[in-house]
């Protein structure tokens, strides 16, 4: 992480805020809850201008669990819909990432990317600054995820 980037880190669950209150000891640590609504609801009222950084877990369809990933690019991920979501771009070199409402458990996205519940709706949100790690947790099985996170 660049020392000028003063932040605000941002964290969905309780597992996902132990670990940052360890790993970026000199900052403010926001746990927002899981989705939209809660991303939403803890967010809103922060100005458009703070720094923030989004950590946690996710799924993979391929990249192997443990491992941390950059986020590069961000958009909702329908499925059964045909239209284009709006693509948020985070940095020029990473993995993808798509924002599900639901936990992901299967896809037919071929490259290599992450599936979350909660970085697209930060964005959409209008902040300016905003990066991400992902750590992760499970290859789309619910299983997995609850096994690796404790």
């Amino acid at each position: 992480m660049h020392p000028d980037f003063v932040m605000i880190i941002v964290v969905a669950t309780e597992e996902e805020y132990k670990i940052a209150k360890k790993r970026f000891i000199h900052n403010k640590i926001i746990k927002t809850g899981v989705g939209a609504i809660n991303v939403i609801n803890k967010l809103k009222n922060l100005n458009k201008k703070t720094r923030l950084f989004n950590f946690g877990y996710a799924g993979s369809n391929t990249i192997s669990i443990g491992e941390e990933v950059t986020i590069s690019n961000v958009e909702l991920y329908h499925p059964n819909v045909e239209y284009k979501e709006t693509t948020y771009r985070l940095s020029d070199n990473g993995t993808k990432c798509y924002t599900s409402c639901d936990f992901v458990t299967e896809t037919d996205i071929a490259e290599p990317c992450v599936f979350d519940m909660e970085l697209a709706f930060i964005l959409a949100l209008g902040f300016k600054s905003v990066k991400s790690i992902k750590i992760i947790s499970d290859n789309l099985s619910l299983k997995q995820y609850e096994e690796n996170i404790t």
